[in-house]
């Protein structure tokens, strides 16, 4: 077994050295992703803002709009919780104590039941359909409560044939993995 903190390292620095093949792989990815009952039957779809080291999401929601779906982005809220908030343009998006570019907060506007939720992550287990992802516990405690369809996109230094890591009673399994 690995210790998760290790495993996230490990998974970074990986995932930093292979920046442009996961950026290549991701081509494919969404290639296969369009192909999926779940994304064509979806109105609305959820991702993030990708890092430089993760699956460019750009591509995702620039093809999604032009599909004509709606998408929602996360933004962090206290006790480690998510609102999902529509995008509207990259000029929008504020930046997260995280790093992360997120949408400005409208309660209104949150949407917690978006028809495809994309989850991000630093290892997929294949025969299992668990994940690590970067160890806030953000998206777990948002799958929890989530009736949706979900969806991971794994490339290839993600790709892990089962997991070696432990799975907690609080980690979610993804319905689908789409593998390079």
């Amino acid at each position: 077994m690995i210790d998760k903190k290790i495993l996230r390292k490990q998974q970074i620095k990986l995932l930093s050295k292979n920046k442009s093949t996961t950026a290549d792989e991701g081509i494919k990815l969404l290639d296969k992703l369009v192909e999926t009952a779940e994304w064509k039957q979806s109105k609305s779809i959820a991702t993030t803002i990708s890092n430089l080291f993760e699956v460019p999401t750009k591509p995702i929601i620039e093809k999604a709009l032009s599909d004509g779906k709606m998408v929602y982005l996360p933004k962090t809220m206290p006790h480690r919780q998510m609102a999902f908030l529509p995008f509207t343009n990259y000029e929008d998006l504020v930046v997260s104590d995280y790093g992360i570019p997120e949408p400005k907060y409208n309660e209104k506007l949150v949407n917690q039941e978006p028809d495809l939720v994309l989850v991000p992550g630093l290892a997929f287990a294949k025969d299992s359909n668990y994940r690590v992802g970067f160890g806030g516990g953000y998206y777990d405690r948002f799958l929890a409560k989530y009736s949706g369809k979900t969806i991971a996109l794994v490339p290839s230094a993600m790709h892990f044939e089962t997991a070696d890591w432990e799975i907690g009673e609080y980690d979610i399994r993804i319905q689908k993995l789409i593998f390079v």
